[in-house]
């Protein structure tokens, strides 16, 4: 009975598949993104107490002007919670 020939290559074997490593948020963004929560409802709230006339918020077009930048930075705040693993 003839002899079987023996492998002249290694058989292959794949490597190890690791595990992905697991994205960290970078240290800042969740004060940042409290910070700008918390700012957007402040000016929104010292707004409608004050009825607008308070110390810089009479110079951004009255009513309107400050709703868009408070409901702005919770926008802001909004947008860097969809970042945050």
């Amino acid at each position: 009975m003839p002899r079987s020939r023996v492998r002249k290559t290694a058989v292959y074997i794949p490597p190890p598949t690791r595990s992905p490593k697991k994205k960290v948020s970078p240290p800042w963004l969740a004060p940042t993104m409290v910070a700008f929560m918390l700012v957007g409802v402040a000016w929104l709230v010292v707004g409608y107490i004050t009825q607008y006339t308070f110390p810089g918020m009479s110079t951004l077009g009255g009513e309107a002007g400050n709703l868009i930048e408070g409901f702005g930075l919770l926008l802001i705040g909004l947008g860097l919670a969809t970042q945050w693993r």
